[in-house]
């Protein structure tokens, strides 16, 4: 499964990257991804759909994603990390659009000397 919370990708272009009974999630309504649903829906194996995630949330969809990634069924995708101090410089590279998965702020929390 490929979960775009943002819209920033497109079926079309994950689909290389998804299994051969994969599918595509996008919280985004827009008309390409309506399109993909209608065409996957009926052709392939590979599947493209729409979620309004935020107001489909309960306390057993929450269980149930913990407990895959707990199970090390989903996993994240960490493009790069960037310490706080660089802040600007990871917006600067997500704005770019090349990233493949998330970038990561990292905070360093100071040792008690």
């Amino acid at each position: 499964m490929i979960f775009d919370a943002v819209g920033k990708s497109s079926f079309s272009r994950c689909k290389g990257a998804l299994t051969q009974k994969g599918m595509y999630l996008s919280t985004a309504p827009t008309l390409g991804i309506v399109l993909q649903m209608l065409r996957t829906s009926m052709f392939g194996s590979k599947k493209a759909k729409f979620a309004t995630a935020g107001l489909m949330q309960n306390k057993d969809n929450l269980t149930f994603l913990k407990d895959l990634i707990e199970a090390g069924t989903i996993t994240s995708v960490i493009d790069r990390c960037y310490p706080l101090e660089q802040t600007a410089e990871a917006h600067r590279y997500v704005e770019q659009g090349h990233k493949k998965g998330n970038v990561v702020i990292t905070i360093a929390i100071p040792s008690d000397s």
